[in-house]
């Protein structure tokens, strides 16, 4: 990858760039190439207090001494504050990855707001995601005997706990709830038709049977709680205005539309889909709605999330790690991409009859190390992919990166987190942290006797300080070089499509600068 599209990778999703690294605490082992991702790992484990950012040779740059233990995820704000699950001390609920409340903390330790998610009847747990400003909380609602009964489950015995997503903003140093969604409210069964959600379960892929999972609970299937269903991953499209989560239990991936109201979300039409909070694409396992097709997801599945769509490879596909992928012991980071029809309100294709698509990965890395539970995957902007085993259940506890030909170029061992990603070192709640965090700095990219405007552009740029034996080359958002005609002191991207490049030239000194500049055409 050119090193020009680290910085344009910057600048093209500043606003992007919350996908978190959590590595591990103890260092053994750090091993470099030239190759690697050049950025910084932010990571808290489970149940310990300290939360530390580190750079690719392993050196603690920044730690955070927090006043609860992290449940299972942290994130890096723009800001440089960090947004962190914690676990409140008072839960009287008991799963797995339990957290119960959520805490922002800026550079100096000091809590600027926390939330308490926590009574008798809820609870948040596992992975948090960032909405803008906003934190998207995974949590748990009881519902007794009687209720999951009338709701048409088969069998029941004792409470069950099914998931809902709470979306808080910051209000002073608390927190409000701005946005929900409950499976409860987007349910079917074929069990009993004198009960609740009586349907063909094959006519509602939109709809989740109540009856589809047989585990009672917890982490790996037989731990003793009411969290049959077992969301423990989530991500957010800014693009799309839409909410994808992985469920362990159903070996299945899902996205809903965040668009809608509340109000609108325990409903079956409204937002931008027209479909309420009904689920608008399901995939990993047809038969959870009564379909065939290939089950891509035979057992357990964590992290879900959409690679960047910024150039890097398969950029706009949902990656997962597929714990068991292959078989009980051999995980894969699979990519797929789901079936976007762009003209019908962000809805997604599928044959009526059929299963969504697509029938299998379009992309599968298999891990050279593997883990039955937790962990996570991200494809980096140079197109590797970073690897967290995390150390529960018997994992590995290996961060790791590959290469596009599979080859290990980072390491770190010592022991996994829960859930681990990784920064750029341009993000800006890098730069907010840390002094000059890049082998090249982003004023130095601005500092010179050039100057290019107007910046933004509809197309044409005109440059000051141009000589005749000047070089000017152009680069777009993937770092290649184009060939546009530079002449006049000006050059025209009036036929590239909207978005940033770099502008790079050379004095007639041998003397270098570069310059951002943005094409819009929209604006002007």
């Amino acid at each position: 990858m050119h090193a020009l599209s680290v910085f344009v990778y910057f600048y093209q999703n500043f606003y992007k760039m919350n996908k978190v690294l959590l590595i591990i605490l103890v260092i053994i082992q750090i091993s470099i190439t030239s190759q690697d991702f050049n950025g910084f790992a932010l990571y808290n484990r489970q149940n310990q207090n300290t939360a530390y950012l580190i750079d690719k040779d392993g050196s603690i740059a920044k730690t955070w001494n927090c006043n609860v233990a992290c449940n299972y995820t942290v994130l890096l704000k723009e800001n440089g504050n960090i947004v962190r699950g914690g676990k409140y001390a008072s839960n009287q609920l008991n799963g797995a990855a339990i957290g119960g409340m959520v805490q922002e903390i800026d550079a100096s330790g000091n809590i600027v707001w926390e939330y308490i998610y926590s009574t008798a009847n809820h609870c948040s747990h596992h992975d948090i995601c960032l909405v803008g400003d906003n934190v998207m909380l995974i949590a748990w609602e009881v519902k007794t005997v009687s209720e999951i009964t009338q709701a048409g489950y088969d069998g029941a015995t004792t409470s069950k706990w099914p998931t809902h997503f709470v979306e808080i903003a910051q209000n002073g140093s608390g927190g409000q709830i701005v946005w929900e969604w409950h499976i409860w409210d987007h349910l079917i069964q074929d069990h009993d038709s004198s009960k609740d959600n009586f349907g063909v379960i094959s006519n509602h892929p939109e709809l989740v049977d109540i009856n589809m999972i047989s585990a009672t609970g917890g982490g790996p299937p037989g731990m003793n709680s009411g969290d049959w269903f077992h969301v423990n991953g989530i991500d957010y499209n800014p693009d799309l205005d839409q909410i994808a989560f992985s469920s362990r239990h159903a070996s299945e991936v899902y996205i809903i539309d965040h668009s809608t109201t509340t109000s609108e979300a325990a409903t079956h039409s409204g937002g931008n889909s027209g479909k309420g909070g009904d689920i608008l694409y399901r995939w990993g396992n047809p038969s959870n709605y009564g379909l065939s097709g290939n089950q891509m997801i035979p057992n357990a599945v964590h992290d879900i999330r959409w690679i960047e769509n910024d150039g890097r490879p398969y950029g706009g596909y949902l990656q997962i790690f597929n714990n068991k992928g292959i078989n009980t012991t051999q995980s894969t980071v699979d990519a797929f991409l789901a079936p976007l029809d762009t003209t019908n309100g962000n809805n997604y294709l599928r044959t009526s009859g059929q299963a969504f698509g697509p029938a299998s990965y379009d992309s599968r890395y298999v891990c050279q190390y593997s883990a039955p539970g937790q962990s996570a995957s991200d494809r980096m902007s140079n197109g590797n992919i970073f690897v967290n085993t995390s150390s529960g259940q018997g994992g590995a506890g290996i961060m790791y990166e590959v290469d596009q030909n599979n080859n290990i170029v980072w390491q770190y061992n010592g022991g996994g987190p829960a859930k681990a990603f990784r920064y750029e070192c341009e993000h800006p709640g890098i730069i907010s942290l840390l002094n000059n965090p890049c082998s090249v700095g982003i004023t130095n990219l601005e500092n010179s006797q050039f100057s290019i405007y107007p910046n933004p552009s509809n197309g044409i740029f005109n440059f000051d300080g141009l000589t005749k034996s000047s070089t000017v080359n152009v680069f777009n958002s993937y770092g290649k070089l184009l060939s546009i005609e530079i002449s006049n002191a000006k050059v025209d991207l009036s036929n590239q499509p909207n978005g940033i490049y770099l502008i790079k030239i050379q004095g007639s000194g041998g003397d270098f600068s570069t310059k951002k500049i943005i094409l819009d055409k929209n604006e002007f």
